[in-house]
């Protein structure tokens, strides 16, 4: 009789074990094919990516051969493969290697945008800081004081790994705009600061003496001056493009 019940319980056991894997083995089975194909899918694109990072990477290191060798316009088209093919750092280094190369060209304007365009692409705060801080420059020297103090003021806020530099442009901006109570407050900040540049700290004190003395009303009177001067030879693409300002330079370059 014992034999009867547990012959029963284990067919019972049996059909419940059934209902169940029929009512949860699609689901489970779903599960499991869903989790196969985005493993599948992660796996594929981390491969495209690293393949477009590899193939980006040689470019680049052509280009800077090419700038080396002063072969411009291989280093150009070499520099435009890396951006098409790369992605975050290389794109943005790719960008501001062609932007370096317009400036040596004395295509500013193109500069600018390369720059801008750079500074978008970057996913690292340095590189994106660095690559906006050059175009602000380049506004600087041939746009309108306006626009680069309004490109200057976000990378001198606090926390910005371009801050010292860009509160040194941006001294420089208020001087050329009249507003030399600005520009000295600025270089105050930048006397006392911290993990400030010894070449920041003392343009910016040379700026407080200019400011106290009242040298600084003729800055309007000098710039002119200078862009009356005959043009000098622009900066190498390899300098302004890849090189980053003082102590920036090492992390950028990560």
């Amino acid at each position: 009789m014992v034999d009867v019940f547990e012959q029963v319980e284990e067919e019972l056991r049996s059909d419940r074990y059934k209902r169940l894997f029929l009512t949860w083995g699609p689901i489970v089975g779903g599960i499991l094919l869903l989790a196969l194909i985005g493993a599948l899918g992660w796996w594929g694109w981390d491969s495209w990516q690293n393949s477009k990072a590899d193939k980006a990477s040689v470019a680049y290191d052509r280009g800077l051969e090419a700038l080396q060798q002063g072969n411009a316009a291989g280093a150009g088209a070499a520099f435009l493969e890396a951006q098409k093919e790369g992605n975050g750092a290389y794109k943005a280094l790719a960008l501001q290697q062609r932007a370096g190369l317009a400036v040596q060209a004395n295509n500013l304007t193109q500069a600018v945008e390369l720059f801008d365009e750079a500074a978008k692409a970057a996913g690292d705060p340095i590189l994106k800081d660095t690559a906006a801080y050059k175009a602000a420059l380049i506004i600087l020297d041939t746009g309108t004081t306006e626009d680069a103090i309004k490109r200057l003021t976000p990378l001198a806020a606090e926390g910005r790994p371009m801050r010292p530099f860009a509160q040194e442009a941006l001294a420089m901006a208020n001087l050329q705009a009249g507003k030399p109570a600005d520009a000295r407050v600025l270089c105050v900040q930048l006397t006392l600061g911290q993990d400030v540049p010894d070449s920041v700290r003392q343009m910016a004190q040379q700026c407080i003496d200019a400011v106290d003395t009242g040298a600084a009303a003729n800055v309007n009177d000098i710039i002119k001056a200078q862009k009356a001067l005959p043009p000098v030879t622009a900066p190498s693409a390899q300098a302004l493009a890849g090189a980053q300002p003082q102590t920036a330079a090492p992390a950028a370059a990560q």
